[in-house]
């Protein structure tokens, strides 16, 4: 019968008059390797269960080389892709015994590289990254100390890392495709300025489907705001897109979030969409479904990118794979929607 008391592994041992250390390989499923009788191991995780007997994680961490933990770094768990991404690690993370700590770098380099050294003096067994691409000297002491790690999102085109990443250059070249397969054919790009790899491959996307239609990219419909600042620039930016002498007839919005406050706009503006301005956006919001009209997006695999970073860290932790990179490119889906219509 429970007592109500909290159970340690000298207790255990002391009440069933069996060695500290035979309890501990037993509660770590070492018994079989050690040759402990499956009798001796069938009344030890019996006695533990029955009395809810919970382990000291620091202890069994230091006895197993492991404190099963991993450290999560996000530019903004508030962001809804970050935190969908996120909640799918914990669960796979979970799923194997693992913990996750979760962080924010607020896309601040400095921030981030004090937040990848404190996760390791909190003996993290390993990393799980969206970097601000602005952090090559902690990625390089990563790589040195052969650390295990995985970057998700961004990553440094020139160094040799695990990473898991959309193909951000064809999600945004098909979307590019779809309008003007409907015969749009002075299409904006409202994006972020240079200093990320996926932005860039977005712009390169972008560019690349007009030349293969034929159609010059316009310096002056491709609009590059700051982040921290978009939501005040965007409105400058809309104006000069669709208020202009030639106006354009479509806009590719590089984020979800441009596309949610460039919504904000254009309503403000009495910009009728899809008729006035057709729009679609790279990556969405939940409402994007809901809205009216409901906006064609490019959806990115968030089950897949937690799921595959987390296997690939836990192949690394755990020695399981020859390989010396693991790296993933996952496709995106162009979900078609009201908000483009037809000319």
């Amino acid at each position: 019968m429970k007592s109500g008391k909290k159970y340690s592994l000298k207790d255990i041992a002391n009440d069933l008059n069996i060695s500290k250390t035979t309890v501990s390989l037993v509660l770590n499923n070492k018994g079989n390797e050690n040759k402990i009788s499956a009798d001796t191991q069938k009344r030890i995780k019996d006695y533990a269960k029955k009395n809810d007997y919970v382990p000291n994680q620091l202890a069994r961490g230091l006895s197993i080389g492991k404190s099963e933990t991993i450290g999560l770094i996000i530019p903004n768990i508030s962001d809804t892709f970050y935190s969908k991404v996120a909640g799918i690690i914990e669960r796979e993370a979970q799923e194997q015994g693992y913990t996750v700590l979760f962080s924010s770098s607020y896309e601040d380099p400095k921030k981030e590289g004090k937040l990848i050294h404190s996760m390791l003096n909190r003996q993290v067994d390993g990393l799980i990254i969206a970097s601000t691409q602005h952090n090559q000297k902690e990625i390089d002491f990563l790589k040195k100390e052969k650390f295990p790690f995985v970057l998700f999102d961004r990553y440094y085109p020139d160094k040799d890392t695990d990473y898991v990443v959309v193909d951000n250059y064809l999600g945004t070249k098909k979307i590019t495709e779809h309008l003007l397969n409907l015969g749009r054919k002075r299409i904006g790009l409202i994006t972020l300025k240079p200093g990320l790899e996926p932005i860039a491959q977005r712009l390169q996307g972008y560019k690349d489907a007009l030349t293969q239609f034929n159609i010059k990219s316009e310096e002056s419909y491709i609009v590059e705001i700051e982040r921290e600042s978009y939501f005040k620039e965007i409105e400058n930016a809309l104006v000069g897109l669709v208020l202009a002498k030639d106006p354009v007839d479509a806009i590719v919005f590089s984020t979800h979030y441009l596309a949610s406050q460039g919504l904000r706009v254009l309503k403000k503006l009495a910009i009728n969409v899809p008729k006035d301005v057709a729009i679609v956006s790279f990556d969405e919001l939940s409402a994007f479904d809901i809205v009216e009209p409901p906006i064609t997006s490019v959806i990115q695999p968030t089950n897949e990118i937690g799921s595959a970073a987390v296997k690939i860290l836990l192949n690394k932790i755990n020695g399981t794979t020859l390989k010396k990179t693991e790296t993933r490119v996952l496709e995106t889906k162009l979900e078609i929607r009201g908000s483009c219509g037809q000319l």
